[in-house]
């Protein structure tokens, strides 16, 4: 299978004179360590005459080899497949079985703070590409020997390592094994990064609001499993997905533990606030200034008519020019290296804020309502994708049916929200169905001495138990400071 493949190396030895060879892949492997912990001492050591094959095997798994994974390999797709993970493998004649030793040297990105997931107080340390370097990091967070890692391929041609994280005391055994059924159904020929096991996870793929949480934060994955929740790594990138994943968390962090109790719950409300401007103020504004303009106070409403008498364009069609404009510069300046995207969001700030209202293309009350909403979005920074949808959503809708029209699509959006769950839990627990017992740690986060008590479990949000973990469960959701994303 290698036999043209440059990186294919090869190193055929002989020990008492029996044959033996060593594969590997150049680049994968510490060439410094296979030296020491397998070369140099068998060619070093002094085997009787007439050794055996299985002698020679045995004395590197229980003489030479101490730190290093040892597998036993009984077919050829599982050596090409350990070869291709960055093994040793070891071919000794007459032994029906190839001994994989794990020696990866290849090189990777040092752990560093995480760039997506900035917190004031807590750790610095993010995930990196590296599988087993970003398990080391969970374990080192919760010694506890029921924390659990499944470790299985999945992609047909990439063989993507991922790894399944649990606490075995406190995981759902139904949702454990519905999750295992759908990441056995993922028939991808490459697996990648993260996104592309989300679809397959998500319960409603055409849904708006994420039921697949996302973390590159050691600490917030280790909370989250404290609360029964799965926790899936991917070889490859420092994304981790999250399974269930509540509405809630969206609006919760690290460091409303770090605070004290009344400056958290003010800055909770605060995002709560932030989420609904940005998808509302502009469908509002369009509606009001459209259909309803005896709302507005009069000085106010002179002023928003002096500002659009001299646009081109109906404000409907103007809000979602300006929108529309907006995001072209984020994703400019998203995807360009960082110091021209800064340059790009300055230019454009300039030449669409500025020369736009100078010019008479579009009004300055509508280029202040696209800033706050935009600021108000970087507030809930894990529903930026959904937010931008709705506001375009809530523009035409204001634009053609007013306030009815805005309240109307606000309770369909609020149903089709209440009717979507994650792994058999609604999204939007604690609030529907209600748990008052989780609700200390929703909207407001009460003090300490409350979150300490013992209340539901995350597979107890649905009202029903869906599952037993072979002990009472008495983990907390949304309520343990010590333990929360």
């Amino acid at each position: 299978m290698f036999s043209n493949s440059s990186d294919f190396l090869t190193r055929e030895i002989t020990i008492t004179g029996v044959p033996a060879a060593f594969l590997m892949i150049e680049g994968m492997v510490n060439l410094q360590t296979m030296s020491e912990m397998l070369l140099e001492p068998l060619l070093s050591h002094r085997f009787p005459a007439h050794a055996k094959p299985q002698d020679i095997c045995d004395y590197i798994e229980n003489r030479t080899i101490l730190a290093a994974d040892t597998i036993h390999v009984y077919s050829c797709e599982q050596v090409f497949r350990m070869i291709m993970s960055g093994f040793v493998v070891l071919l000794i004649d007459n032994i029906p079985y190839a001994c994989a030793y794990g020696m990866q040297g290849f090189s990777f990105r040092s752990v560093g703070e995480p760039s997506a997931e900035v917190n004031e107080l807590g750790s610095r340390e993010g995930f990196t590409e590296p599988l087993r370097i970003n398990m080391s990091m969970v374990r080192r967070r919760i010694k506890s020997p029921s924390l659990k890692f499944d470790l299985f391929p999945v992609g047909r041609v990439s063989q993507t390592d991922i790894c399944l994280i649990y606490m075995t005391d406190r995981v759902s055994k139904s949702l454990l094994r519905q999750l295992k059924r759908k990441l056995s159904s993922i028939s991808l020929d490459v697996v990648l990064t993260s996104g592309y096991l989300k679809p397959f996870l998500s319960g409603t793929p055409w849904s708006l609001f994420p039921d697949v949480s996302t973390t590159e934060r050691p600490d917030v994955l280790c909370a989250k499993i404290q609360e029964g929740r799965v926790a899936i790594l991917i070889d490859g990138t420092p994304f981790a997905l999250v399974v269930p994943c509540l509405f809630t968390e969206n609006f919760q962090s690290l460091d409303d533990y770090a605070h004290s109790a009344f400056y958290a719950s003010f800055v909770r409300i605060i995002k709560y606030v932030s989420f609904f401007v940005s998808i509302l103020l502009p469908g509002i504004y369009v509606a009001v200034s459209t259909f309803h303009p005896e709302l507005l106070p009069h000085a106010l409403l002179f002023n928003i008519a002096a500002a659009e008498e001299t646009t081109p364009f109906p404000i409907g069609i103007e809000a979602l020019i300006i929108h529309f404009l907006y995001e072209i510069m984020r994703e400019a300046g998203l995807r360009l290296p960082r110091p021209i995207g800064h340059a790009v969001s300055i230019v454009g700030a300039l030449v669409i804020g500025d020369a736009a209202v100078t010019a008479g293309l579009i009004g300055a009350p509508m280029v202040m309502i696209v800033a706050t909403t935009a600021i108000a979005s970087f507030v809930v920074p894990p529903l930026y994708e959904a937010i931008s949808v709705l506001r375009f959503f809530f523009i035409l809708v204001g634009m053609s049916m007013g306030l009815y029209g805005i309240i109307l699509f606000s309770l369909v959006l609020f149903v089709n929200v209440c009717a979507k769950t994650s792994f058999g839990i609604p999204i939007t627990a604690p609030v529907a169905p209600f748990s008052l017992s989780a609700m200390r740690d929703t909207f407001l986060r009460l003090s300490f001495r409350t979150l300490q008590k013992k209340t539901a479990s995350i597979e107890q949000l649905n009202g029903v138990a869906t599952g037993t973990s072979g002990k009472e469960d008495t983990s907390n959701t949304n309520t343990d400071p010590s333990n929360r994303s």
